[in-house]
């Protein structure tokens, strides 16, 4: 692979590709003409000029090729995970005797922390285009195993599920520097805050359609009295419709233009599979950037407990059934869309602190509200309450993640841009792996004191509270740890 599509040694050469370019613009249409005009923008030879300016962000074909990849792997991601979730959740009549969902969860984040090292390597010494490329057609063949997997359950039982969510988390690793490190690469990074809300929006709204449809594809697959193996025998058609949507995601892959490589020079150490030095170095050096690292670590702590929390509150205490249970679930997702939509603008260009402060302590409070239980177990606001606090819930979440992610990308050096967002979906993914392992450790607490479901809320909040009182960066118009300088 090459740093960039046009980097040439010789005239004759350039030309001959130039040629070839020009031929494919004839042939394919507007998006492969406007792909490779911006290719000609990192050519050596590319004289400089207005064409230099990407164009603007809602007239750009890679912005919305990037929208609609993650908008389908996320759909992906949510459709399988919470189709599995959901058979996982032990019910009154189900073979299921303890709740799988903490076991699910970290299958799927250990790849994360085995793996982030070498992605952020490849996404920094190759061009990120061609990984996000790879990856969703990697996402074809693990959706294709997912099946085989449904349909062979009666002989395979949840291993093969698992194996599935493995790998699931193992295309995630290598896709995710590539789609969060290509934004501030093919970006005016004035429009960096509108961009993520708007992939944040779209990816929580992919996360609200994949959650809502597998909690309907539970519902269809059987009645309440069947058995777990004719369920899941019924769920291979979901996995079916994934891998359709997996090969579409990686035709829009296609969309985007291939910027340079980061740093084509960068050799590979064994150091680059963990916390590579020059990394390790930055963040010792920049406090903020090291406390940012740590309270997204913290809120998707708090984010992987939800999940299985409001899994477990509606089949368990409210009894509602996998649809309406998808639903609650979804309707965080919608908050966090909302809210994200809400942080993009207020942003104005920088990532503003003081929408994470008032994010923190909207969940913290939100949270409190929905662990509140009624004597005989009933809880207070049932489905009908729970549905728009779980929507004010995500609004807080939004608005937490918006400021928090435009830092992450636009504070490290573009040089290390790819590795530092490696860094941070391994951190990230650390926190998940142990909202797993803690949420099985409440489960149990619950059965162990014969409790409703509904406290688990208030132990996240506990876990969360000491970030929303020492967590507090500065906002300040002048500070270099808060503005993001537009181009």
């Amino acid at each position: 692979m090459t740093a960039s599509p046009t980097r040439s040694n010789g005239a004759g050469r350039s030309d001959t590709a130039d040629a070839a370019r020009r031929a494919a613009c004839l042939v394919s249409g507007p998006w492969l003409r406007h792909n490779a005009r911006m290719q000609d923008r990192h050519s050596p030879s590319a004289p400089d000029g207005p064409d230099d300016s990407p164009p603007s962000l809602y007239r750009d074909p890679s912005f919305w090729g990037m929208s609609v990849t993650q908008f389908l792997g996320a759909f992906n991601d949510n459709l399988f995970k919470q189709l599995m979730l959901l058979l996982a959740v032990p019910v009154a009549g189900s073979s299921v005797k303890v709740d799988q969902q903490g076991l699910a969860t970290a299958l799927f984040a250990l790849p994360f922390i085995l793996f982030s090292g070498l992605a952020g390597f490849l996404s920094d010494r190759f061009s990120k285009r061609p990984i996000i490329v790879w990856s969703k057609m990697a996402e074809i063949v693990v959706m294709g195993l997912g099946v085989v997997a449904f349909l062979g359950f009666g002989q395979t039982g949840f291993a093969g599920l698992l194996v599935v969510l493995f790998l699931m988390g193992t295309q995630s690793t290598f896709f995710g520097p590539g789609k969060y490190g290509i934004l501030p690469e093919m970006l005016r990074e004035a429009d960096l805050p509108r961009a993520n809300g708007f992939i944040l929006m779209t990816t929580f709204l992919a996360i609200i359609l994949g959650t809502a449809s597998a909690g309907l594809l539970a519902k269809l697959a059987g009645p309440p009295d069947a058995s777990l193996a004719e369920k899941a025998g019924q769920l291979w058609i979901g996995s079916l419709v994934c891998v359709g949507i997996a090969a579409v995601g990686t035709v829009t892959s296609l969309w985007i233009r291939r910027p340079p490589a980061a740093q084509p020079d960068l050799r590979f150490r064994l150091s680059s599979l963990a916390l590579p030095p020059d990394t390790r170095a930055m963040l010792r050096h920049d406090r903020p950037l090291l406390m940012a690292l740590l309270a997204s670590c913290m809120f998707w702590l708090v984010s992987g407990i939800a999940i299985q929390a409001v899994n477990s509150l509606g089949l368990v205490q409210l009894q509602l059934g996998e649809l309406r249970t998808s639903l609650m679930t979804a309707s965080i997702g919608l908050g966090i869309a909302v809210g994200a939509v809400i942080a993009g603008r207020l942003s104005h260009g920088r990532a503003d602190f003081r929408l994470v402060r008032i994010g923190l302590w909207g969940i913290v409070l939100w949270l409190l509200v929905m662990s509140v239980s009624l004597p005989g177990g009933r809880h207070l606001l049932g489905f009908a309450g729970s549905f728009p606090v779980l929507i004010l819930l995500g609004v807080s979440a939004g608005f937490f993640a918006i400021p928090v992610q435009v830092f992450l990308q636009t504070r490290p050096p573009d040089e290390q841009k790819g590795r530092m967002i490696a860094v941070m979906n391994q951190a990230n993914f650390l926190a998940i792996l142990i909202s797993g392992m803690l949420y099985s450790v409440f489960d149990r607490m619950i059965v162990a004191f014969d409790w409703p479901r509904s406290p688990v809320f208030a132990m996240m909040a506990v876990l969360l509270l000491p970030v929303a009182w020492l967590y507090r960066p500065r906002h300040d118009a002048d500070s270099p740890s808060t503005v993001v300088n537009s181009a």
